[in-house]
């Protein structure tokens, strides 16, 4: 009978645990989650679909791929989000562990020398005068002490108090791997980011060179018209107040390239200067998909990294505020010691010398003047907050994912007039030409035409470079290029 009054009373505290329950976060944005595509998906080329983890990978550029890879594996950035990892794993554990009894071995020895007192009679000592000093003031007792043993403690989760910090720990190492997780998409989407703008300003610096090679025959023409009276100083002076422009426009994009190239090696955790021998070589600007797979508003929720990281957060605080509860209620701890000990060291290693204390302790802040009450208000005022964080960022994610896909759809569209404009501009110094060979168009009008042209190759460029960055945009804003060590990634 008496052990199942202990069975029912020790089923009866082990759930009573403090503090509400996670009910899970709180609805967002209802509307979006429950309508199946997003607002802004109306470009023909966005494709219903698990979007692809390792996107990079679609653009079909090795070298983009290599720095990617290599960012994801060596960048501090994410060295830092593991340390963290490391770091709350070992806050769980010692949570954990503080549920359990705690014992420590020990050893003492104890010498004391007590005026006026019998101790020493009592503990097998001496009692001496030591001199003219002592006897003056009366005998004096001397205490050795020997003991080997152990101590043990425990206290006993009574209201849940510790479980709940054990539960805010788990949610803890929860957060962190999604900030892992956020740290791998920011990331490779920086590195592709840098990749692509390098290679655009290497196009950008190539097509104005040429355009400043077509701007100098011109001028140079010019110079012979003037000097043969076929031309006037005001066109000479034009042509040259346009190469001068254009040849400065050269000197921030040679800038750039090394701007560029050094920003790839510092997310690829390399010193600035160290990949330059890597990406001497110039190469065209990557290409998305024609094709490109979007998830749903839903998925987005329940996938981005950092709306995933705020929603732990908010679980973590949560379970805080049972912990601060139960801090509040009454507790018990039970103390022991178990050791071996007497007035000689021999005394150690004797059995029948065996001493055990059994200490129970119960504490209870009946008296604490509101601090009790103010920590639980500051618990469920953090948890308030952390609420209002997680709605923000359901609402930062679906904005940054429909504005993405807005600028990916118009860029795209973009790209296409430019297209024409260039093909348009193409056909014109063909003509143009046909009419130079037939001598009814001078050589500097041609010229003039090739750099019309060359000014409309310049301006798709730069679109196409643009559209790839929006591509990128929009599969960072989808929360896409992120797995964590425990192999949960995003559908493929």
């Amino acid at each position: 009978m008496r052990r199942a009054l202990v069975l029912l009373t020790a089923t009866c505290v082990a759930a009573c645990t403090s503090g509400p329950d996670y009910a899970g976060p709180p609805e967002v944005a209802a509307t979006a989650a429950t309508r199946g595509t997003f607002v802004r998906a109306d470009d023909p080329s966005f494709a219903a679909g698990p979007g692809i983890a390792r996107w990079w990978e679609t653009l079909n550029d090795a070298a983009l791929t290599h720095l990617v890879d290599e960012a994801l594996t060596a960048s501090p950035s994410i060295e830092a989000a593991q340390a963290r990892i490391r770091e709350a794993r070992a806050k769980l554990e010692q949570g954990r562990a503080n549920l359990l009894p705690t014992a420590s071995a020990t050893g003492m020895y104890v010498h004391a020398r007590l005026p006026g007192s019998s101790l020493g009679a009592l503990a097998g000592g001496d009692s001496s005068d030591s001199g003219e000093g002592e006897a003056s003031s009366g005998s004096s007792s001397a205490l050795n002490f020997y003991n080997v043993g152990a101590n043990v403690s425990w206290e006993p989760d009574l209201f849940g108090g510790k479980r709940r910090g054990v539960e805010a720990a788990r949610d803890t190492l929860d957060q962190r791997y999604a900030d892992l997780a956020d740290a791998q998409v920011s990331l490779s989407a920086q590195v592709a980011q840098s990749y692509v703008n390098l290679r655009d300003v290497e196009e950008r610096a190539r097509l104005n060179a040429r355009s400043s090679e077509l701007q100098r025959r011109a001028l140079d023409l010019s110079r012979q018209r003037l000097a043969a009276g076929t031309a006037s100083g005001l066109q000479v002076e034009r042509l040259r107040a346009e190469l001068a422009s254009t040849d400065a426009q050269n000197v921030p994009l040679t800038a750039q390239i090394t701007i560029y190239k050094d920003a790839l090696a510092v997310l690829t955790g390399r010193a600035p200067g160290e990949l330059d021998a890597m990406l001497e070589a110039s190469a065209p600007v990557p290409l998305p998909p024609a094709s490109v797979p979007i998830a749903d508003p839903a998925t987005l929720i329940a996938h981005r990294p950092d709306v995933r990281s705020a929603e732990r957060a908010l679980a973590a605080s949560t379970a805080n505020i049972g912990v601060k509860k139960a801090q509040a209620l009454p507790g018990i701890k039970f103390s022991g010691i178990l050791g071996l000990g007497g007035t000689e060291p021999g005394d150690v290693l004797d059995p029948g010398n065996l001493a055990a204390l059994l200490m129970p302790q119960l504490s209870w802040p009946v008296l604490d003047f509101g601090r009790s009450r103010s920590a639980v208000r500051e618990a469920e005022a953090q948890r308030d907050g952390a609420q209002a964080q997680y709605r923000q960022s359901v609402l930062a994610a679906l904005q940054d994912a429909e504005d993405s896909l807005a600028r990916f759809g118009a860029t795209r569209r973009q790209l296409a007039q430019l297209t024409g404009a260039e093909q348009s501009a193409a056909r014109a110094a063909g003509l143009n030409r046909q009419r130079f060979a037939a001598g009814t168009s001078s050589l500097i009008d041609q010229l003039d035409v090739e750099r019309q042209q060359l000014s409309a190759a310049i301006a798709v460029a730069q679109a196409r470079a643009q559209l790839t960055i929006d591509y990128i945009a929009v599969q960072k804003a989808l929360g896409l290029g992120w797995s964590d060590e425990r192999g949960q990634q995003p559908a493929r």
